[in-house]
């Protein structure tokens, strides 16, 4: 991966990071990476991003323009009984 070179706008852009910060003593480097590396992402925004495939545009998301979940994922929003979690079960206190 290659640097990105120190030029005067990156310089610019640290010390104007540096005083909006307060002008920590000691941190200017600190101010000037950040500085290099917020003019990487601008001059590649993608460049940490997975590449999608074509498949994820299923049938779908062409008709509705979003994704749908399969039906099968419906079958398990059901109640689950002692778990205490779902919106039937109550709280479970001993019987006499």
């Amino acid at each position: 991966m290659s640097e990105t070179p120190v030029t005067p706008a990156i310089k610019e852009r640290a010390k104007k990071l540096w005083e909006d910060a307060g002008s920590p003593a000691g941190r200017e480097d600190d101010y000037l990476e950040k500085a290099r590396e917020l003019a990487a992402f601008e001059s590649n925004p993608g460049a940490g991003l997975e590449p999608v495939s074509e498949a994820v545009e299923d049938e779908a998301e062409k008709r509705f323009g979003r994704s749908v979940e399969e039906a099968k994922l419906q079958e398990n929003l059901g109640e689950f009984p002692g778990l205490q979690r779902d919106q039937g079960d109550r709280e479970s206190t001993p019987e006499k």
